[in-house]
């Protein structure tokens, strides 16, 4: 059964307030002057420990004329394939 289009937006509102409330941690816990991989490390930890399935570094080819090239561009973080950073 898919969701109405209401409840699909209240989904991804409460998914990115908790995405944002643990990058705020984070950035909390650490403070500021990292370099961004430490930041992300943790922040896939705590999405994690959270039970969100997260990948890193998604590859995200680019089409130039009738080419597809593979060094296009890279997706920091990736939620069941719907929401990047």
């Amino acid at each position: 059964m898919e969701n109405s289009p209401l409840e699909l937006s209240e989904e991804l509102n409460a998914l990115s307030y908790k995405v944002i409330g643990l990058a705020i941690e984070v950035h909390r816990t650490l403070g500021q002057g990292l370099l961004e991989s430490a930041y992300q490390a943790c922040l896939i930890y705590e999405l994690q420990k959270a039970g969100l399935k997260v990948e890193k570094e998604i590859p995200l080819p680019i089409n130039y004329k009738q080419i597809k090239l593979e060094q296009g561009y890279r997706i920091d973080l990736l939620h069941r394939r719907q929401v990047g950073y």
